[in-house]
């Protein structure tokens, strides 16, 4: 039997990795870490990154959780990362991490998890960021119209990795209420367990 181990932390990409693996069942132990702390020196030879999230299988690293994410639904069947969509999936796993959940990540940042070292934002900072997102934002919003979910009808890591930032909205100060299409689709995602609340049961 495989020895499978998903090491995370509490931040936006490991919180999605859990999302997927809690959401698919995944046949994984999770264990949280301090990659950039106390488990620093003891993770470096499995991840030289020092970030989370990391998934070991018997003694072999995977690093990112868009990695993760299409080895676990792989595991599962493949139909969470189908093949017969993948082009489309590429696209918009490539578009959240470059544009829509990069912006939504910078004002999360910003806005919440730097204030407590920081102290308040640059406001210059914060503007841009809101900028960039409402760009995007924009054009998800527009997508969404008429549809449930973004690839092939049904609910894909697509949904998951476009959605990564906004559990983290209101502490983020993000935008949405200008976006009735994303609230809704964010909506319909925590009605999904494994979304709502990955760390349940967890530490």
């Amino acid at each position: 039997m495989t020895d499978r181990t998903l090491y995370y932390t509490h931040n936006i990409n490991p919180r999605v990795a859990v999302a997927v693996a809690r959401h698919l069942k995944s046949p994984v132990e999770y264990v949280r870490y301090e990659p950039m702390g106390a488990d620093r020196d003891a993770f470096l030879p499995l991840n030289p990154n020092s970030l989370a999230p990391l998934l070991v299988e018997d003694g072999k690293p995977l690093w990112e959780a868009d990695a993760i994410a299409l080895r676990l639904s792989r595991l599962a069947g493949g139909g969470f990362w189908s093949d017969e969509h993948a082009v489309e999936m590429m696209m918009w796993v490539s578009w959240s991490a470059h544009h829509f959940t990069n912006a939504g990540a910078a004002l999360v940042w910003h806005n919440f998890t730097a204030r407590s070292f920081m102290g308040d934002p640059d406001p210059s900072v914060v503007e841009d960021a809101t900028s960039d997102f409402n760009r995007f934002a924009a054009i998800l919003d527009s997508t969404l119209a008429g549809r449930d979910w973004l690839v092939g009808d049904k609910l894909s890591y697509a949904d998951f990795r476009v959605a990564s930032s906004l559990p983290y909205a209101k502490r983020g100060k993000i935008p949405l209420d200008a976006y009735p299409n994303i609230r809704a689709w964010h909506d319909r995602l925590n009605q999904i367990d494994g979304w709502r609340d990955p760390f349940a049961g967890l530490a």
